[in-house]
């Protein structure tokens, strides 16, 4: 079946729809950095550069797909839009990249979408702005209906948390949302994940290099495949002070934990965090300057937290050093994205040849 990602940024939801066995025919965004990674990773999908606001990107995507069927819309718009306008305004200009994806399944009627948003959509004006989008896609067809979800459930060693809208055509069946297959006793962890990578105690590293030990952890096995090169994965130029302040943190500590009259430069609630090595890291975000790695004192790589998100080692990362670790943080974790699409896959697999 095929899929087209609005909002794709590097790809991480289309990456993990990928793997459920979906063809990706093409992303849509605005970043340049981010679509040639995209472009990199997505077995020969488009990478198209283009507003969603405008009927002729809908046209281009048309022209792209050719005589293949559109099954599945997934995408992940900004909503920052809402909290401007408020309620009353859904319409309002301001909204106008989250009403294409509305347009966007109007116009091809596919036979599911998956939209992906942050957890505080879900109660924004006491959850009038998640009625008004149950409300519009039923008028419209589907059975739809919305829930947080945390990757960690899901196999990502992140306890990132996203609103999830699920939608299928009325004349296929129901939405239903993954089963959990980890919980809070078994999640995979930051040493799960880290542990075989090279510490750069001594060096910086290369956007290319070797690994030095084999995978340690069945983690690392499904995230190195068949790689036997490493990519992105450079460590970053501290000064003394910060490392010296980073030495001072212990694992699973915070600026809380720092003696008095060091680390004042930074004191909000993530910063100068080192992730415990037996949990979880929290949520990857496109900066890199609060959250540092369980054992040695440095900021995680764009490798390191690229795997903190499930993104396979095969998966390379295009741009600058600051591009990359946007794109990593912006990114849908690929093994949420994974359930995600196997379950679609199951509500409508049986359904692609009547439809």
């Amino acid at each position: 079946m095929n899929a087209i990602d609005l909002f794709a940024g590097c790809g991480g939801l289309s990456k993990g729809f990928m793997d459920a066995g979906f063809n990706i025919i093409v992303g849509v965004d605005n970043d340049e950095a981010a679509l040639r990674t995209f472009a990199a990773n997505h077995n020969g999908a488009k990478a198209l550069k283009a507003d969603l606001s405008k009927q002729e990107t809908f046209d281009e995507i048309k022209r792209i797909a050719g005589n293949k069927s559109i099954d599945v819309v997934i995408a992940g718009p900004p909503c920052q839009g809402f909290s401007l306008t408020g309620p009353r305004n859904f319409d309002d200009e301001r909204n106008k990249l989250y009403l294409a994806v509305i347009e966007m399944v109007k116009q091809y009627q596919p036979k599911g979408f998956i939209i992906e948003n942050v957890p505080g959509m879900a109660t924004l004006y006491k959850g009038t702005i998640k009625d008004e989008i149950l409300r519009r896609f039923t008028n419209m067809g589907y059975n739809i209906t919305c829930k947080i979800l945390c990757a960690a459930d899901y196999g990502v060693p992140q306890l990132r948390r996203r609103l999830i809208f699920m939608g299928i055509r009325k004349d296929i069946g129901m939405p239903k949302f993954p089963d959990a297959i980890f919980n809070s006793e078994n999640y995979r962890t930051c040493r799960d994940a880290l542990s075989d990578l090279p510490s750069l105690e001594n060096d910086l590293g290369a956007e290319v290099s070797d690994y030095v030990s084999e995978p340690q952890t069945e983690y690392q096995k499904l995230m190195r495949k068949q790689c036997n090169t490493l990519h992105n994965h450079v460590g970053t130029n501290h000064t003394q002070m910060v490392k010296d302040t980073i030495a001072l943190v212990p694992e699973g500590g915070n600026y809380k934990d720092l003696p008095e009259g060091w680390g004042e430069s930074r004191k909000f609630h993530v910063a100068w965090t080192r992730y415990d090595g037996n949990k979880p890291s929290n949520t990857i975000d496109t900066g890199h300057r609060n959250h540092f790695h369980y054992k040695y004192n440095r900021v995680p790589t764009v490798r390191e937290n690229a795997r903190l998100q499930s993104f396979p080692d095969d998966f390379v990362f295009l741009g600058t050093k600051t591009q990359q670790s946007r794109q990593v943080g912006n990114a849908v974790p690929p093994l949420l994205g994974e359930a995600l699409g196997k379950m679609i896959l199951e509500i409508i697999g049986d359904k692609n040849e009547k439809n």
